[in-house]
Parts: structure tokens; C-alpha cells; sequence
């Protein structure tokens, strides 16, 4: 048997559907899996031994270039005729995934109206799995991929989940920022909206009482900005230089603790079995399975999942010595056992 599975992005949403292809082949090890996604996350899935073939779209160019949309069509209809699918599952549930959903072939799974937002998606799908939209994402992602092929994924197996991100360790400018006389501690600083993330004077109080080493990576001109305040107003960080998403995997898989806000490269530690505390304000802690080193801080405002509120700032609450707290206790654990 030979599927699709359609998760476009972000790299967040790609990851927590990624834990699912363990189980799939754990299933059924003959099954062969493509995963279509934006080209621009691509190297997420680089190196994963269940995947077949990484097959990348550019749809994010349409906003730019109309002129680009039949040059997708084809790359994609050219995916389907060379592939002949058995199966295809959308994971995400926007239309822009049914309709790449659809050029693929003829049999498409995707979540029913009661389990999307855009709900014109589902007229493209043969077969519809319901997941409720405000429950765990996490959840919802190993449902569809599991129910679609005849079994299910437990809560349970999730949280015995082996890592499951793939990488070429070969970067040898990372060792450069490691100690050994210290723990290495990652902060990810910057987020979609500025909303989302915790202030940059916060993060300095948390890495002056910690007193360990704090490094920080960016991924843009304004990350980098507040990134250099931190660090010149501190001997305890480190401002890493631009990563590529698998160096990126291959620092997070070193470090000791990774704190950060509700971003793609936080949500990384999971994936790899790396201690962690995400930082949650106007986004719903459901995003997330916490484990007993995987933790969130939630602010006290209520979220509405089916519309966010980008105005929502209460991130700015959250206590700094709560942070340093949780910190301090994951750093003690030994984080190899699962």
C-alpha cells in the first residue's frame, strides 16, 4: 500500500504529526509513506527512515506570484501520476491541503465539518474522521493518520513514543557554544506574533538566576535584536548564528533544557525526548502533550481555539521565578530514561 500524507506546514503542526509514522509502520511495516509539505519545512523530515519520498509544494509563493499556481498544479498532478496513491490523507484541513489533496488521486481522507475551520475542504475528501478541532492537536493528527488506515494510536503509545526527528550531526561550529561544566539551556525567544512571546527583559531575569550556560538562537532580523540585548546584559548567553532546521535538530538533541514560547523549534524538544517548558498565553495549552520533563506555564486568560486573540498579551504575566522554578527541577532529571 502506498499513501500521502498532505501536512503543509507549520513547522509546529508538521512535527506533532509526525509522531504518528512510528505507529503506522509499527502497524503495518509494507506500507510506503510520501509526505507532502512546503518546500521551506521540508528538511523537518529529512533523514526519517518511514518516509519514502519528501515531495514539496510552494503555495506560500501565491501570495506573491499568481503566476505560479499552474507550475504547482503540475509539480503536483506530476506527484500523483508517478506515485498512483492507494491513499491520501490530508492531515491539515484547510482547503489549500484538500485541493493539493485531490490533484494527488482520487481517494482522500480528511477530518469532517464539525473538525475544521475551513470546512469547503471537506467536499474534496471521499472519507471524513471526525476529531473534535478543540481538542489535543497531538490527538486529532495520530486519529486521522491511524483511523484512516484501519487502527488507532493510544494516548498511552504517544507518551512512549521513541524521538523521532532525524539528523546529520556535522556542524562542528555547535560543539563550540556547548559546556561541559554547566548546563546547556536553549531559549527560543521569537514566535509568529509578537503576542505569543515572553518579554526579552523576563528572559534575562531567568538566565541571570540560573547562572547556567543560556544559549539563543533567532530566526529573523528582529529575534536577533533582542537576542543581542539579552546577551549584552549578561555572562551567561550565548547568541547562536543562523541555523538551518537540521542543525537546529541537531543542537536541541544536546541540550539539557529547552525553554521557549509556543513556537515550531520549542515544540522540537518532544519531538526528540529533551527536557522542556513552553510558555503559553494567548494559544491553548492542547497543542501540547506534557510527559513528566515536557511541561507548559499557561498565563490566567481563557482561549478561545476557534479564534484566537493575537491581542491577548497575558504571556507578560507569567512569573519569572515560576520559570526559573520548573527550570531548575527538569535540569536535576536524568532525561534519558522514557
Amino acid at each position: 500500500m502506498k499513501i500521502a500524507i498532505v501536512k503543509l506546514s507549520a513547522l509546529g503542526d508538521i512535527i506533532h504529526a509526525m509522531v504518528a509514522l512510528q505507529f503506522i509502520k509499527a502497524h503495518d511495516p509494507s506500507i510506503k509513506i510520501d509526505w507532502i509539505v512546503e518546500e521551506r519545512f521540508a528538511s523537518i523530515l529529512d533523514y526519517h527512515p518511514d518516509i519514502n519520498q519528501v515531495l514539496t509544494v510552494n503555495l506560500k509563493s501565491l501570495k506573491y506570484q499568481k503566476n505560479a499556481l499552474w507550475k504547482e498544479i503540475k509539480k503536483v498532478r506530476r506527484y500523483a501520476a508517478s506515485n498512483n496513491y492507494d491513499l491520501i490523507i490530508d492531515a491539515q484541513g484547510l482547503l489549500k491541503s484538500a485541493v493539493t489533496a485531490k490533484f494527488l488521486g482520487k481517494n482522500v481522507v480528511g477530518f469532517d465539518k464539525k473538525s475544521v475551520r475551513e470546512k469547503l475542504a471537506t467536499y474534496f475528501y471521499t472519507n471524513k474522521i471526525h476529531s473534535p478541532y478543540d481538542t489535543n492537536t497531538i490527538d486529532r493528527n495520530a486519529k486521522i493518520l491511524s483511523k484512516s488506515l484501519g487502527f488507532s494510536i493510544t494516548p498511552e503509545q504517544i507518551h512512549q513514543k521513541k524521538s523521532f526527528l532525524y539528523f546529520n550531526d556535522n556542524n562542528p561550529l555547535l560543539k563550540k557554544y556547548l559546556k561541559k561544566n554547566s548546563k546547556n539551556i536553549l531559549f527560543v525567544i521569537g514566535s509568529t506574533w509578537e503576542s505569543r512571546n515572553y518579554p526579552k527583559e523576563k528572559f534575562l531575569q531567568v538566565a541571570t538566576q540560573l547562572q547556567q550556560n543560556v544559549l539563543i538562537i533567532w530566526g529573523n532580523y528582529a529575534e536577533k535584536e533582542k537576542a543581542e540585548w539579552i546577551a549584552a546584559r549578561s555572562d551567561y548567553v550565548q547568541i547562536l548564528p543562523a541555523l538551518n532546521l537540521n542543525d537546529l535538530k541537531a543542537l536541541i538533541a544536546k541540550m539539557d533544557l529547552i525553554l521557549g514560547n509556543d513556537t515550531g523549534p520549542t515544540h522540537l524538544a518532544w519531538a526528540l525526548n529533551k527536557a522542556s517548558i513552553i510558555l503559553f498565553g494567548c494559544t491553548p495549552i492542547s497543542r501540547v502533550y506534557q510527559t513528566h520533563i515536557n511541561k507548559v506555564i499557561k498565563s490566567s486568560s481563557i482561549v478561545n481555539p476557534y479564534k484566537l486573540n493575537k491581542q491577548d498579551d497575558s504571556i507578560k504575566e507569567i512569573k519569572v521565578d515560576e520559570i526559573v522554578t520548573l527550570c531548575r527541577e527538569l535540569i536535576n532529571l536524568k532525561t534519558s530514561a522514557f
